[in-house]
């Protein structure tokens, strides 16, 4: 099945997933272009997504991959990425319906706790995925009284390394593939195949 399909869970016809773009880039913003095939398990998501990332001139190789990977790990055919980092008021990725209400927003790294508390304000879930663990796990010791309350918010951080290995794979084109099965993730993007399980610090109410 090419690029923009997904096999639908009920009868197997293909449907066609529009390419996930950032609406608005930097003149000077880097384009990557991405061939990314999603098998997860656990959610029951089976598609494959042409998507355009735009990497804002302060933005790290490792930041892009990992917003990549959000994508793949969150996949939806409405799930599309925001305008990057000089756009305050989107997040990372974010999904709508088709009236414009805000179904999921999707956070990278370590926010302020007063953005996160906004977003679930505005969004049915919200997901924070964070990497550098080092860091990660400071900011998570003194922003997680306050953030526990939120019931709609979900908290995710990769292991140690995986942000750096990510990085390694970015190019103008990227082909990668991501496989899910109770929590576990491999990733494999040209020669590099990665095993890893993200630890979830927080998770979200159900009904969110």
């Amino acid at each position: 099945m090419g690029p923009g399909f997904r096999r639908d869970g009920g009868n197997g016809d293909p449907v066609h997933l529009p390419p996930a773009y950032n609406a608005a880039m930097a003149p000077n913003a880097r384009i990557v272009k991405v061939e990314l095939q999603v098998s997860d398990m656990d959610r029951h998501h089976y598609g494959a997504h042409a998507l355009t990332l735009a990497q804002h001139p302060s933005e790290t190789d490792e930041r892009v991959m990992v917003r990549l990977l959000a994508f793949a790990l969150l996949a939806h055919e409405r799930l599309e990425f925001g305008r990057g980092l000089s756009t305050a008021d989107e997040p990372d990725l974010w999904r709508r319906d088709l009236t414009g209400r805000v179904e999921h927003w999707i956070e990278l790294g370590q926010p302020d706790e007063s953005r996160l508390r906004k977003a679930a304000g505005r969004a049915d879930r919200v997901t924070l995925l964070g990497y550098q663990p080092r860091a990660f796990a400071q900011w998570w010791e003194k922003n997680a009284p306050a953030l526990e309350r939120l019931r709609n918010l979900e908290v995710i951080e990769l292991p140690a390394g995986i942000g750096e290995a990510l990085a390694l794979g970015i190019g103008r084109s990227v082909e990668a593939q991501c496989f899910v099965q109770d929590g576990h993730v491999q990733w494999m993007c040209g020669e590099q195949s990665l095993d890893f399980q993200p630890l979830v610090r927080q998770a979200a109410d159900a009904r969110a």
